[in-house]
């Protein structure tokens, strides 16, 4: 049995994240991940001859570690950041009315957003802007603002239907994977202040301009060789427990012995691979899930030269222009991202073909006249845990219980939502506290 300073189990972008702060910090360190690729929850897949992403990961100018760690990997030139947020909102029969921000300091540079958004009278703009400010006065860490439906708290301030879809739905559901009736308020609050309260910038949209597995799983791979990371694949790790003064985990068939172990997996994958006094079960399920759909249209000609798209009514919610990403081509591969998709996760592909291919030639009238040649849907039923009132004090620390062993994910309590953003702040978060332990440990040991 194998013997090291740090185990990690999990390749995802927390595991990344804190195996390279272990590794940064002088420690030996083995990365175990399940899956074939480096990458967990943002990665890509082969067919027929591209690489397609599982789903679109958008992030934003204020999502800072995240982006320190695209650096970090080498690889934050394989993305791209608008130099000013700007929203395209498709409208049906083909119109484009750009959401923009202005030009000025928070929170003034929403007016022109506000004012652009399509279908609402002046006295619904008003309370929405009155609404926006008040956010500023939510603390996303008060446990009350936890148990509060934002759904609740904007009916108690007047927000019209139109409005919720216009402006709540529009913020809420692609950042919370949830529909604004049923997000906490705290998680909602954080979405708004941190993204576009409290700095001009912060809300700015990014996203991938290469397939995910070369963002992330191919970069992050040769940088924890460069650190000295033993990264092994197709390993999961399991049966984790405390033997004497180390923690031993079955990784792939074989038994390795750490001081300590940052295990970056999902609720349920933890819950069976950690010793019992780790995570209390009950509390990890109360999280639940939310799921995501993508739809991959491919079409034998253009249809828009959008980049990046909301759709203002209808079926559709976010658009992406993949062609480019994927490999090119004559055509034009556009994917779908549908949030809180509870209603739509069954349908199979040939219902949802039938309800969004006229959908997207509603709001892309060029589509009208071009083939559809391929429609596929990548279904991720467990996206993401379910930001729903109450979910915070269900979200667990980095420490548990047992000595050495540590939590990370975008689950457990970042502060953030289930997010990029939120994944590798828990892994360095999970790195600091095991460092922090390690240091304290041999003054304790001296002062005994």
């Amino acid at each position: 049995m194998s013997r090291v300073d740090v185990l990690v189990a999990g390749g995802g972008l927390a595991g990344i994240a804190a195996a390279l702060a272990c590794a940064d910090a002088g420690l030996e360190v083995v990365l175990a991940e399940r899956r074939a690729v480096l990458g967990g929850a943002t990665y890509s897949v082969e067919r027929d001859g591209r690489l397609i992403d599982n789903g679109q990961h958008v992030f934003l100018r204020c999502c800072t570690s995240y982006r320190d760690l695209l650096r970090r990997l080498g690889s934050e030139r394989m993305t791209e950041l608008q130099p000013r947020l700007e929203i395209p909102l498709a409208l049906p029969g083909g119109a484009v009315r750009r959401l923009r921000r202005a030009p000025l300091p928070a929170p003034l540079h929403l007016a022109p957003v506000l004012l652009r958004l399509p279908g609402l009278s002046a006295v619904e703009r008003l309370r929405a802007a009155t609404a926006v400010l008040a956010l500023r006065g939510v603390d996303p860490a008060d446990p009350a603002a936890d148990a509060r439906a934002l759904g609740e708290w904007l009916r108690d301030r007047r927000q019209s239907t139109r409005a919720v879809h216009a402006l709540w739905e529009l913020i809420v559901r692609p950042t919370l994977n949830l529909r604004a009736e049923d997000a906490s308020l705290a998680m909602a609050a954080r979405v708004f202040r941190t993204g576009l309260l409290e700095g001009a910038d912060a809300g700015d949209i990014g996203w991938a301009s290469a397939p995910l597995r070369r963002v992330h799983g191919d970069a992050a791979a040769r940088a924890l060789a460069e650190a000295g990371v033993a990264v092994r694949l197709h390993a999961s790790a399991g049966a984790i427990d405390r033997r004497g003064d180390v923690l031993v985990a079955n990784v792939g068939g074989d038994e390795i012995a750490a001081d300590a172990v940052i295990a970056c997996m999902p609720p349920r994958q933890a819950v069976r691979a950690l010793p019992p006094a780790a995570l209390d079960p009950g509390t990890a399920a109360s999280l639940g899930t939310s799921p995501i759909l993508n739809l991959h249209v491919v079409y034998d000609r253009p249809v828009t030269d959008l980049r990046i798209a909301a759709a203002a009514r209808g079926p559709v919610q976010w658009v992406f222009d993949r062609t480019a990403a994927a490999g090119g081509g004559g055509g034009q591969y556009l994917a779908v991202t549908l949030s809180a998709a509870d209603d739509l996760a069954d349908w199979s592909t040939a219902r949802l073909r039938t309800l969004f291919e006229p959908a997207l030639a509603d709001l892309f009238p060029p589509a009208r006249s071009a083939r559809m040649e391929e429609f596929f849907v990548t279904r991720e039923r467990h996206a993401t845990f379910r930001a729903a009132p109450g979910s915070g004090r269900s979200r667990p620390a980095a420490r548990t219980p047992v000595a050495g062993l540590y939590l990370a994910g975008a689950w457990t309590q970042t502060g953030w939502p289930d997010t990029m953003e939120g994944a590798v702040r828990s892994g360095r978060t999970a790195a600091a506290a095991l460092l922090a332990d390690r240091s304290a440990a041999p003054r304790a040991k001296a002062a005994a």
